[in-house]
């Protein structure tokens, strides 16, 4: 079923951190976009994002209910965009399909891939769009590294190097830290590399993880190694120990190709092809760049899509496939897990 064309895309966001705060303020510059609805647990929190905003309306936590699940019975609101913990995208997301809404979820999708694959059932039976917020995928920047590595532009692809890591401070009441959370460097930091590595190589024949767990068993450092059939690789590797460059490394046979730091959002390539002369590829732009996945959001809704080409339900599946195998090589576990 198509959306109207002749009305706004009606948003609701669920939770109101920091992550909520970057994304909300790119969805506030959206063409066709129209902010409706924010839930948060506390009061104070969900009035204060309303007004900061525009909201036309919050809901809170009250007894018998939940705030986000008020959100969902609102009528007005067509899609939701899921920023809570990662142990929480699974509760809320299965409250948001089930409601009958559209819902962008962030990344990770969940903390397992049999969440995932439960998420994907309810939205397929649903009828109803459900993407993982994987931003990096829709940037400019990215979309044409990717497109020129799998273009031949650097000929065949034969490795791929990518890091990312903070030296963060210890906080056992940060949900970095905690594994009831899903906390720990794999979830919030290695999706980034991997989507590089699947970007240039696609998914892999074995993966082989090492790392460093806390005493709580939070895994601080991790190094995964991708292999496939063709005899290429990729080492990745996320600290929450250390500080690095943040960057990607494609080497091809005929070139390379160098990101610009963050990874997860880099502005400037530099390109090495055939030739064997580098040049620079700058990507400038006025929002932060999530807007480029909420573009996408609202262009596959009005298209009828449930799933968008750029981040397909299975791509979602496997990637958690892949991080559950590292965390049994790393021995992490989650509370109602079962990687193991």
């Amino acid at each position: 079923m198509t959306f109207p064309l002749d009305r706004p895309l009606r948003w609701g966001v669920v939770a109101t951190g920091r992550i909520a705060h970057r994304v909300t303020a790119d969805l506030a510059r959206l063409e066709g976009a129209e902010l409706h609805a924010v839930s948060s647990r506390a009061e104070p929190a969900a009035t204060a994002f309303k007004d900061k905003f525009g909201f036309a309306a919050s809901y809170h936590d009250q007894a018998g209910t939940t705030g986000y699940q008020q959100l969902f019975d609102d009528p007005l609101v067509d899609v939701v965009y899921i920023a809570t913990p990662h142990a929480q995208h699974l509760e809320v997301a299965q409250a948001a399909l089930k409601s009958g809404k559209h819902v962008l979820c962030e990344k990770p999708l969940t903390v397992n891939a049999r969440e995932a694959r439960e998420l994907v059932r309810l939205a397929e039976n649903g009828g109803l769009f459900l993407m993982e917020a994987v931003w990096t995928r829709f940037l400019p920047a990215t979309r044409r590294a990717l497109g020129l590595v799998g273009g031949g532009g650097i000929g065949d692809v034969r490795w791929v190097q990518a890091e990312l890591g903070f030296a963060a401070t210890y906080d056992p009441a940060d949900r970095l830290w905690d594994p009831a959370a899903g906390g720990g460097a794999l979830l919030d930091l290695t999706i980034y590399p991997l989507t590089w590595a699947i970007g240039a190589l696609g998914f892999p024949d074995t993966l082989t993880a090492a790392g460093r767990l806390n005493p709580d068993g939070v895994d601080i450092h991790n190094t995964i190694t991708l292999a496939y059939p063709s005899g290429a690789s990729a080492q990745l590797t996320s600290s929450l120990q250390a500080n690095g460059p943040g960057m990607v490394t494609i080497g091809g046979s005929q070139g390379w190709l160098r990101t610009g730091s963050p990874l997860y959002n880099p502005r400037r390539l530099e390109i090495c092809g055939p030739d064997g002369v580098p040049r620079i590829e700058r990507f400038e732009e006025e929002t932060e760049g999530f807007i480029h996945e909420l573009r996408e959001v609202g262009r596959c809704i009005r298209a009828g899509l449930q799933e968008s080409p750029l981040m397909p339900w299975a791509d979602s599946i496997r990637t958690m496939e892949l991080l559950d195998e590292a965390r049994r090589q790393m021995g992490v576990s989650y509370a109602n897990d079962d990687a193991h």
